[in-house]
């Protein structure tokens, strides 16, 4: 059983996609499309990368606690890899934190209602109904959640490690049963914990809208993802040589995973946009009319990655034991997943742009509006004192003219922005937002490069495969 050795060349590489990701984040924030945004792109780029990662942590997590509950061994040849990827939740956790205290700074606008001074927050029926659970307390609760998280993965690691260096000569149970009593007691945690932060992190992004398929969605995005990811860390593990005891078969069974959950994930897709639409309520309707209207690239291509293309190529068995396959596959739906968060982040927030300069051009037109009625009204008065008779049709003029400046523009620009926001169907390319940029593709490589460094770091730190856990001789043996 080989040792894990991260060498320069691959440190060098990790290192330089880790400073293309910060130099592309840096950039986006003086790169954005969106006027008067407060650095939008930046802050939105940021929370997208930092919840998609933190995800697959706490997913890998997750699946640890679950396998030694249920006596699953068939993993045990690859769980350090579930181990190290665990320990990654602080850095993500720093990163939803970093977006969080932005937004109680009124630095951005992602999580609008946290500004509760905004009159248009005071006002606002939903939002001022929703106050109990959107506020900033309980996202800092949330982020309390995720660093229990982190305690059950230190937990898990620290048993596991023990387990390899305890001075039994042979296989040591009471270290995995004692594992057992925790990975017992994550579950239920994991399980109400998750879907409170995925609301507060994710969902009310779109504070008006909600859906009750939402936190088991993106969880089961969240570990779709973590599969692929571990399929492409076996693959590359074992293209240098290392993970001998990780067989064809571990594979496959990985492989079936990956298409399982696919279509897992599809279903939840296809439930929760049935039942938003058969319902057909306006605040929960607009989320799906915007996608579908407005991004259509996004919209379709997340369905076409995520799910078409997956399941034809993995739809027959012998592909889940070709290494080219099931790699392709893996990288295909991990990029998916990742541009579904994009859609699921991105929108809302460019929208409420959208919207206020929107609202903000309707008052300028109005107050020009006005201003220019009230010339055409003192030329009038001045008319007057030559003769009557223009003096009146010069005030019935201008009459018609403050009419006109103080209603028609009005008008038309709140025609203008509601059109925008609920009826406007022509699709918006809008890089950074409508579709992921080049600096988007780069920040991705850079935080998987983050990501990847700190697995490789962590498992230089222990045998590959345990040495001493229960399960080892079925992992070895193990036979689809």
């Amino acid at each position: 059983m080989k040792q894990f050795t991260l060498e320069a060349r691959q440190r060098n590489v990790l290192f330089g996609l880790m400073a293309l990701g910060a130099i592309c984040l840096v950039v986006s924030y003086f790169d954005d499309p969106a006027p008067n945004s407060h650095h939008l792109r930046f802050w939105t780029n940021l929370l997208h990368n930092a919840t998609f990662f933190t995800g697959i942590a706490f997913t890998a997590t997750f699946a640890i606690a679950a396998t030694i509950t249920i006596y699953a061994g068939w993993h045990t040849a690859f769980k350090r890899i579930w181990e190290a990827m665990s320990l990654y939740l602080p850095i993500g956790l720093a990163g939803i934190a970093i977006v969080g205290v932005a937004g109680m700074m009124h630095i951005h606008d992602i999580y609008h209602w946290m500004d509760t001074t905004n009159p248009a927050v005071q006002t606002d029926k939903i939002l001022q109904g929703k106050a109990a659970f959107l506020n900033v307390g309980f996202y800092c609760v949330a982020l309390g959640f995720g660093l229990v998280w982190w305690f059950f993965a230190t937990k898990f690691r620290a048993l596991s490690l023990a387990q390899d260096e305890s001075n039994s000569s042979g296989v040591d149970y009471p270290w995995y049963n004692r594992m057992k009593v925790w990975g017992a007691a994550f579950l239920p945690i994991a399980g109400f914990t998750s879907a409170a932060a995925i609301w507060l992190w994710m969902m009310s992004i779109d504070p008006h809208w909600y859906s009750t398929m939402y936190a088991w969605y993106t969880t089961a995005s969240w570990w779709v993802s973590a599969v692929a990811i571990t399929i492409l860390f076996i693959l590359y593990l074992k293209s240098k040589g290392y993970l001998e005891e990780v067989t064809t078969e571990h594979l496959h069974d990985l492989g079936k995973f990956l298409f399982a959950f696919s279509i897992f994930w599809t279903y939840l897709w296809f439930s929760q946009y049935m039942l938003i639409w058969y319902a057909n309520i306006g605040e929960e309707t607009i989320y799906y009319r915007q996608r579908m209207g407005e991004f259509p690239v996004l919209f379709y291509g997340n369905l076409i990655m995520n799910f078409v293309l997956p399941f034809l190529i993995l739809v027959r068995n012998d592909t889940k034991r070709k290494w080219g396959s099931l790699g392709f596959a893996a990288s295909l739906v991990l990029f998916g997943h990742w541009w579904d968060f994009f859609q699921m982040i991105k929108i809302g927030p460019y929208k409420e742009v959208l919207k206020h300069n929107a609202e903000h051009g309707a008052h300028s037109a109005v107050g020009h509006g006005t201003e220019g009625a009230s010339h055409a009204a003192t030329t009038t008065e001045h008319a007057a004192t030559g003769a009557h008779d223009v003096a009146a049709h010069g005030t019935e003029q201008a009459g018609h003219i403050l009419k006109a400046a103080s209603e028609t523009p009005a008008m038309d620009a709140l025609a203008a922005t509601n059109n925008a926001e609920f009826f406007h169907y022509t699709p918006d390319m809008t890089v950074g937002y409508g579709i992921p940029g080049l600096l988007e593709i780069g920040i991705f490589l850079g935080f998987g490069a983050l990501f990847t460094w700190f697995v490789f770091t962590r498992l230089e730190k222990a045998n590959l495969v345990p040495t001493k856990d229960p399960y080892l001789e079925e992992t070895l043996h193990h036979q689809v």
